[in-house]
């Protein structure tokens, strides 16, 4: 299958990208940032990103590191690819 892949450190999705993304999500929008230890060190509230997809893509802007990954776009739609198993299953 033809694929393109973005390093998103190299080239991190900008806030157009991201604001597609958002809009064709099949997962809630919150899953988008990881809540891994930059998060915590950063004093962010989890509770801030339910249900917020602008305060998800203004986060994600600024702090690319936090995008989780895989994110797998297909069209206009998008999925977070953990587990693997539901890449195929999306691209399928």
């Amino acid at each position: 299958m033809e694929h393109e892949t973005v390093l998103y450190m190299k080239e991190p999705p900008d806030r157009a990208a991201l604001e597609a993304i958002v809009a064709g999500l099949e997962d809630p929008v919150e899953d988008l940032v990881r809540k891994d230890s930059k998060f915590k060190k950063l004093e962010l509230n989890p509770d801030d990103y339910v249900g917020n997809p602008e305060a998800v893509v203004d986060l994600l802007v600024e702090q690319k590191a936090l995008l989780q990954r895989p994110v797998i776009v297909k069209g206009s739609k998008a999925i977070i690819g953990r587990p693997k198993g539901r890449i195929a299953e999306f691209l399928g």
